[in-house]
């Protein structure tokens, strides 16, 4: 099974979590088609509290596996990364297990405070038994999860992207079919057919891991699984390993939980202070969902890219960090930062400028909700740049810094809120706009803090490739004015689905044809197709 290179890796496990973005994305607008309304609720009622059972056991062991295994990998040290597998493997298989028992048995329990005591819409029963059946994929989802991370601490990018996409392709499958076969064939219940398709989660799991595992078992010779242990990995205990990896991973989940609490705060203070200032109560929930659910997915589309170098870039600079070799790190960071900008800030820059269309296409056209999103799309922009920058803290053993930073900025956002919400019309900005612009500077000035602190603790500047995003930069206003002048002859106004399709495919189009020979010339992608096609191994 073949290493890839930072940057090879980076791109390959971008491109995966992309294609499941969009597959993700689209299979939505059937699916709701199927189910409806009440179908809908249910659904989302089984998967609002899988979401939290899963994030509690899956969360940070993975990554902190990748870490680990990379590390020891670095050092020659074979017998104590197997051993910290099998370690790792082992909590996660008592988490998983764990939360699919509370998850089962509970189902009842759980549907009661779910429906919150209110008596209309879905039943119960129907409730808990969309529970249980979800509750399946946790006997695979964090072993799958621990095994990527495996696969990642190699270097092996290319099996978990396959892996992640085979996934996406059969749950989705699964679920479309499956419901469509129960509902409109059998003629069956509601609750039959979300089951069904709740259900897809555990068989698209499954197919991932069962494909790793045939990959990892054809190619058990490249992971020196049988290495005898020399006299210093005989020192590390087991006890050792359990506390490196719990060590590792604990930064990680709080990292997580500091960018679900952002959504709480947004969640308890948008519609009370809007409405404290006039707004009204539906166009102030309008608001929230918009900032919380719908605007995030789309957003998601360009936030992948940064994910995938996130996944690429952990074990790397972890490798490159445990072996001492400082040239190295800055080389891969510098690397890093400048290709998914040059992923990042024309697609962000385009979702800002296309905000109408693209909302439309997706949940139909509303003037309120595109409003938000428009601006809401430059955190597409800064929170890719920033999750890239914490994680590298994360890698270089700075987690503390990492989430000084973290909670640092949820402090402000708690703080900031509510009276950006209230008084920003003071400066010509609507109400609703408050925490979004809150979010961006309080993102933008942890950006600016985590770059002085690498400047200054490893000498990371960035130096060499200033130049390549400043290009990229140019690049992308240069595509956004070629658009602008565009719009005066084909008007992004359009509010149906169809028009807006036909509207985002033009301004796709030209707009690549102004980026990307621009970039070209620049010698951006050059050097993107030659680090893409390169087949050279790192270490």
């Amino acid at each position: 099974m073949k290493k890839n290179n930072f940057l090879n890796g980076a791109v390959i496990a971008t491109a995966g979590i992309f294609i499941c973005k969009i597959i993700g994305l689209f299979y939505v607008i059937p699916f709701y088609g199927l189910i409806g309304v009440a179908g809908g609720a249910l659904y989302s009622y089984a998967y609002s509290i899988y979401s939290i059972f899963l994030n509690l056991s899956t969360q940070g062991i993975p990554v902190a596996i990748s870490k680990v295994v990379s590390e020891y990998n670095a050092l020659k040290m074979y017998n104590t990364k197997e051993r910290a597998f099998k370690i790792g493997h082992t909590i996660m298989l008592v988490l998983c297990v764990l939360s699919f028992i509370i998850m089962f048995t509970f189902a009842p329990q759980i549907a009661n405070i779910l429906k919150g005591g209110v008596e209309e819409g879905s039943k119960i029963a129907d409730i808990a038994l969309v529970i249980r059946v979800v509750s399946t994929a946790l006997l695979i989802v964090p072993t799958y999860s621990v095994t990527k991370g495996y696969l990642q601490g190699h270097k092996m990018m290319t099996p978990s992207s396959i892996a992640n996409v085979i996934e996406q392709l059969v749950r989705v499958i699964f679920l479309l079919v499956g419901a469509y076969f129960v509902l409109i064939i059998l003629h069956l219940d509601i609750k039959y057919g979300v089951s069904i398709a709740v259900f897809a989660a555990t068989v698209g799991a499954l197919s991932g891991y069962l494909y790793l595992r045939i990959k990892m078992h054809k190619a058990r010779n490249d992971f020196h699984k049988d290495e005898e242990p020399t006299k210093d990995e005989k020192k590390i205990t087991t006890k050792d390993l359990a506390l490196k990896i719990v060590k590792y991973a604990i930064p990680f989940v709080l990292v997580d939980l500091v960018d679900s609490a952002y959504v709480v705060v947004n969640s308890s203070t948008i519609v009370k202070t809007l409405t404290s200032v006039g707004y009204l109560a539906t166009d102030a929930e309008l608001v929230l969902s918009s900032i919380a659910t719908w605007a995030t997915k789309l957003n998601m589309i360009v936030i992948s890219i940064s994910s995938g170098f996130v996944i690429s870039l952990i074990p790397h600079i972890t490798s490159s960090f445990a072996k001492k070799d400082m040239d190295e790190v800055r080389s891969k960071s510098s690397q890093a930062l400048e290709m998914l900008l040059l992923f990042v800030v024309p697609l962000s820059l385009g979702l800002v400028f296309m905000a109408g269309p693209m909302w439309t296409i997706f949940y139909k056209y509303n003037t309120l909700s595109i409003s938000v999103f428009r601006l809401y799309a430059f955190q597409a922009l800064t929170y890719s740049v920033h999750w890239l920058l914490v994680n590298l803290l994360q890698s270089l053993n700075k987690s503390k810094v990492a989430l000084s930073i973290a909670f640092g900025s949820l402090l402000a956002k708690i703080l900031l809120n509510v009276p950006a919400m209230k008084y920003i019309h003071l400066i010509g900005i609507p109400n609703y706009q408050g925490a979004t612009i809150v979010t961006l500077l309080i993102q933008v000035v942890s950006i600016a803090i985590m770059f002085i602190y690498l400047a200054k603790e490893f000498k990371i500047t960035f130096k060499g490739v200033r130049k390549n995003i400043l290009m990229i930069c140019l690049s992308s206003l240069a595509m956004i004015g070629v658009l602008y002048i565009l719009s005066y002859f084909v008007s992004l106004n359009v509010t149906t689905r169809f028009s807006a399709i036909l509207v985002t495919a033009l301004y796709v189009g030209v707009g690549a044809l102004v980026f990307l020979p621009l970039a070209y010339k620049a010698g951006l992608l050059n050097k993107f197709i030659k680090i893409f096609l390169s087949k050279k191994k790192e270490d």
